[in-house]
């Protein structure tokens, strides 16, 4: 087998232009050309000692100075890679700092575990005290350090989970970066924030539980949302009654004959027109009533007025209002 001489193509570069190349970040393999500009050939080699891209057919060097991003180790199992890899921790969005900071801890011993001197002790609180004080050091550092505390706080009252509480922070942080916080107060601008995050994922939380949760008053809730969906250009999807019967059927431990029926009877009345212009939770616990009342499971009026936050005022309104346009004898 005849072994080609290998030609570089670096010389028709000028000195400017190749010293610039070099000078500017380096490049990985993974940013290889797919042709070779001078004979056309798809064989392009990869030269891992050289860290240069060649053509295997003519020999032209295409690129050079690259850099070999992968890792240094091979692993031929699944046990291997799981114990080779050394992948640092996730960045956590809900953490003021995205949990890439370095903690000095208060324990005072050194990595063997023998307590350190009485001098070493002093340097490290002064050394630990500085570094509490670096660590936040602008505004919007401070602010975050408040807010996300109390968006995870609020978050962990309202049961929900670790994605909804990461995509909740970075939206409340495009809103600081944004500068819309200003003039407002961190738990408005919170509660508004994990709102429209819910709204997001179809996750049903209401104004008026976000605001007993936050102590915040829901018509300031539903201003601040408005004011930062216009804002960023955000299109928050419409929450529909559909999403509050899961929730219902859970909280009153209904049975699948009856939560099929409570299905039914919602499609019936979206058909009506019987769900536009009214309460979401009233029509809810109105139609659940009467699925209860059907499949013979019975749960009172104040049970289901309790699980979906409305009054028994409103469910026997709607209850009488449904089964007259949909011909129901009770």
């Amino acid at each position: 087998m005849v072994k080609k001489r290998r030609k570089t193509g670096t010389a028709k570069i000028s000195k400017s232009a190749k010293a610039k190349n070099i000078a500017s970040a380096p490049k990985s393999f993974s940013s290889q050309p797919a042709v070779c500009p001078n004979c056309g050939s798809r064989r392009i080699v990869k030269d891992y000692e050289r860290g240069e891209l060649i053509c295997a057919d003519c020999g032209l060097v295409l690129e050079e100075h690259l850099v070999d991003l992968g890792a240094e180790w091979r692993a031929f199992s699944s046990e291997e890679i799981k114990s080779k890899a050394r992948g640092g921790a996730p960045i956590k969005y809900i953490r003021p700092d995205k949990g890439l900071t370095t903690e000095i801890d208060m324990y005072n011993r050194d990595i063997r575990g023998i307590k350190i001197s009485g001098k070493k002790v002093a340097q490290i609180s002064r050394m630990r005290k500085w570094h509490k004080r670096t660590s936040v050091s602008t505004s919007i550092e401070r602010n975050l350090m408040i807010a996300l505390n109390e968006l995870d706080r609020i978050a962990s009252y309202l049961g929900l989970s670790k994605d909804v509480r990461e995509d909740a922070a970075l939206l409340y942080r495009q809103v600081a970066e944004k500068g819309l916080v200003r003039g407002r107060l961190i738990e408005n601008v919170v509660s508004a924030v994990l709102y429209a995050t819910c709204r997001k994922h179809n996750i049903p939380r209401t104004l008026d539980e976000i605001a007993k949760v936050s102590g915040v008053d829901r018509k300031e809730i539903g201003r601040t949302f408005r004011f930062i969906t216009n804002e960023l250009g955000i299109k928050v999807p419409l929450g529909g009654p559909e999403q509050l019967v899961p929730r219902a059927v859970s909280r009153l431990k209904l049975g699948q004959k009856t939560a099929g029926k409570i299905k039914e009877l919602y499609k019936k009345a979206l058909r009506k027109d019987l769900v536009i212009g009214r309460g979401p939770q009233g029509v809810v616990a109105a139609i659940v009533y009467i699925a209860c009342e059907l499949t013979g499971e019975k749960r009172t009026q104040k049970d289901i007025a309790d699980a979906l936050g409305v009054t028994e005022v409103t469910i026997r309104n709607r209850y009488k209002e449904i089964a007259r346009e949909l011909n129901l004898r009770l």
